[in-house]
């Protein structure tokens, strides 16, 4: 039920029922694979429900899960050289706390990140740039990099109500996916 997959040269053991594309699920080396797994549990989901016109008003269920794309990074900027270099040049300088430990800026409005916000936390280690809520949900960006590839998970911004329990799962699932070292 797993597939070893390697993306920029570093292995990953993936869940089959995780992957997201159907043209994805083979072994072997990827430019990128898109994964989802459910929230708080990390299990891969079931199979996809079937959704007509009749169903389309119940389908449309909160967001439940962590969706993660696993990319070759090919030397671009690091996720957290990106943090510390790029991001500041954005942001209000005006920082507030967000929750227990979790702080919040928010990227000034003339810049390409103006509809979003970055928040930061130490310990556990959180960063994640979140669109605000709208007409849709906010959703969450949380980038690292992992051998020759970076992660970049996605979840709802009103997840971070429970940053610390986020932050600890992006965590486990990281761990979770490592092939063996070798």
């Amino acid at each position: 039920d797993r597939l070893p997959v390697s993306v920029g040269g570093t292995l990953f053991n993936v869940p089959t029922t995780a992957i997201r594309m159907k043209i994805q699920r083979h072994s072997g080396p990827q430019e990128r694979i898109d994964l989802d797994f459910l929230y708080p549990s990390l299990e891969p989901p079931g199979a996809p429900k079937h959704v007509t016109a009749d169903t389309v008003e119940e389908a449309m269920q909160p967001i439940d899960r962590v969706f993660l794309s696993i990319a070759a990074h090919h030397d671009a900027l690091a996720p957290e050289q990106r943090t510390a270099t790029i991001y500041p040049r954005y942001l209000d300088q005006t920082a507030t706390s967000a929750a227990d430990g979790l702080t919040m800026r928010m990227f000034r409005a003339d810049t390409p990140y103006g509809s979003e916000d970055f928040y930061s936390a130490a310990s556990p280690a959180l960063t994640a740039r979140c669109t605000r809520d709208a007409a849709t949900p906010g959703m969450c960006l949380s980038e690292r990099r992992v051998g020759g590839a970076d992660l970049t998970f996605r979840f709802p911004r009103s997840w971070l109500s429970q940053w610390r329990d986020v932050a600890e799962a992006l965590d486990r699932l990281s761990a979770q996916l490592r092939g063996p070292k070798g």
